[in-house]
Formats: structure tokens, C-alpha cells, sequence
């Protein structure tokens, strides 16, 4: 069902209708953000449903990134609210995992693997416990999930992009939320890497979580992803797949024409061989 939504200009757009048949994980209502008066985002209204691998997709400065930072209470709103589970944030803080563009990150902070994973069980330990043996056995078993057990000692400063990243996915994993955001987490990776995080994606919905990844490459979204939300700072469309990835809408989303766009994303992005979600 389409419904019509409007745009910060009052121009209507056709927005996929959801969360009348499911219960969402997420769901923001009305949700603003304004930097200098000027919207990044405005009045997205967007469900999500559990256990979906979910692709938020726009043109650069579309608000992608804002979107979930707002969502984390990590940037003020200039209007809207947020639920997780039908609650606000702060009181299911625990069921919600993060990983954060890795430029976004200090990587010459003097500390090891191993702690950047365990800093995950925090919100177990609370701040002036301190981690025993249990936590750093879950921590390495993060660590083997995504392939960096022989670098639980090494400074993260010594390690390569893709191995910080996936550092940080092992940090969210050990943390066993419900509800995980990852901005971007594919950003100059190289293929090992974003064949691991897929796998492990994959592995996270079938074990019934939810994860909302920014996204920038079109060629991939369709293999990666269950849901998609095409944004242009408002909402432009949010569904499954096969209903809302249409040219139509990929096209009202970026202001081009699919076959440029696409063309584009193969001479921008490095490839690696696709597989299907299973």
C-alpha cells in the first residue's frame, strides 16, 4: 500500500505504508533534524520490523548517516520521537548495539584488540567493575567470529582498516543486542572483510536480530539486504526489497536515471563476488 508523504518542500511523495501488520523494533515518528536551521533530515516516519537486514540508502548528504545518530540520542532532534521496542532508548539501551564510521574513530588511542571488544560488556559490568575471565572468553569468541583472534594484543593502531572495522563489529557482537545500526561499515574495506561482514549479518538474522546499515553501493543492495529505506533527507520509501528497490523510486531517490547511477556505482566501488541472502 502506498500512502502520500510530504516533503520539505510540501511536494507529495509516494511512501511504502508499513508497520500495520508487525511489531517494529524501530519506529520514529515525525523525525528532525536541523543543522543551522537547514534540515539534514525532516519528518521521517519509518518502522521496522525484527529480524530484517535493512539498507538505508540516499545520494551523498542525503542524511543517511544523521538518521541513526538521532536515533542514538548522538545528535539533537528538532522534533519527532524515537521507540525501540515500543520504549525510548534510555530504557532499552542495552538491546541496542552501534558501530560508527571508522573515520570517525581516534585509532591512535593506546589500547589493545581485546579491549575494544570487552569494552562492549560495559553495560553488563557497569564502569568500575572490571573485566574477569568469563568477559575476555567472550570477547575472544567475538574475535573468532570475525577472524582476528591472533591480534587480541595487538595495539588497534597497528592494525588495517579492514581488520579495525571488523574489530568493531566483534565489539558489537559480543555486546548480543537485539537491534544493531552500522554506519557505513563497508567504507573502504577489502573483500575478506566485506565477505565477513556479510556472512555475519546474515548469521545475525537468522538468529532473529535486526540490523540497519547505511549503505552507498546500489550494485550490492539487493544481495545484501531484506528491507531498504531510500532517503533524501525526508523518506522517499521503506519496504521489502522487491517492492520498494525499483527503478522508479531509485531514480526519485538520487535525481538520475538507474542506469547512470548504476554505472556509476561499478566504476566507484570495488566488487566482490555476490551470494544471495539466504
Amino acid at each position: 500500500m502506498l500512502r502520500l508523504k510530504r516533503s520539505q518542500n510540501s511536494a507529495p511523495t509516494p511512501v511504502h505504508e508499513t508497520g500495520v501488520d508487525f511489531e517494529p523494533v524501530l519506529s520514529t515518528n515525525d523525525l528532525t533534524v536541523a543543522y543551522d536551521s537547514k534540515p539534514a533530515i525532516w519528518d521521517i516516519d519509518l518502522q521496522v520490523p525484527a529480524g530484517v537486514l535493512v539498507g538505508i540508502v540516499g545520494p551523498n548528504g542525503a542524511g543517511k548517516s544523521t538518521f541513526i545518530k538521532a536515533a542514538l540520542n548522538l545528535l539533537p532532534r528538532a522534533a519527532g520521537s524515537i521507540r525501540f521496542f515500543g520504549k525510548p532508548y534510555a530504557q532499552v539501551r542495552n538491546k541496542v548495539g552501534y558501530v560508527p564510521q571508522r573515520g570517525s574513530v581516534d585509532w591512535d588511542f593506546p589500547t589493545t584488540v581485546l579491549d575494544v571488544v570487552t569494552m562492549g560488556l560495559y553495560h553488563r559490568l557497569g564502569w568500575f567493575r572490571r573485566p574477569g575471565k568469563k568477559e575476555r572468553e567472550l570477547s575472544m569468541t567475538a574475535l573468532e567470529q570475525v577472524g582476528l583472534t591472533e591480534f587480541a594484543n595487538r595495539q588497534i593502531s597497528q592494525l588495517s582498516g579492514g581488520q579495525q572495522q571488523r574489530t568493531f563489529l566483534a565489539r558489537a557482537l559480543v555486546q548480543d543486542a537485539e537491534l544493531y545500526f552500522m554506519d557505513e561499515p563497508f567504507a573502504a574495506v577489502d573483500a575478506l572483510t566485506e565477505r565477513a561482514i556479510i556472512d555475519i549479518l546474515h548469521e545475525l538474522r537468522n538468529r532473529g536480530r535486526t540490523v540497519v546499515v547505511v549503505h552507498h553501493d546500489l550494485q550490492t543492495v539487493a544481495d545484501y539486504f531484506d528491507w531498504v529505506a531510500l532517503l533524501n533527507v525526508s523518506l522517499v520509501a521503506s519496504g521489502p526489497i522487491a517492492e520498494i528497490f525499483t527503478d522508479e523510486l531509485i531514480e526519485r531517490t538520487y535525481g538520475g536515471k538507474v542506469s547512470a547511477l548504476r554505472s556509476a556505482e561499478v566504476h566507484s566501488s570495488p566488487k566482490i563476488q555476490k551470494k544471495k541472502a539466504l
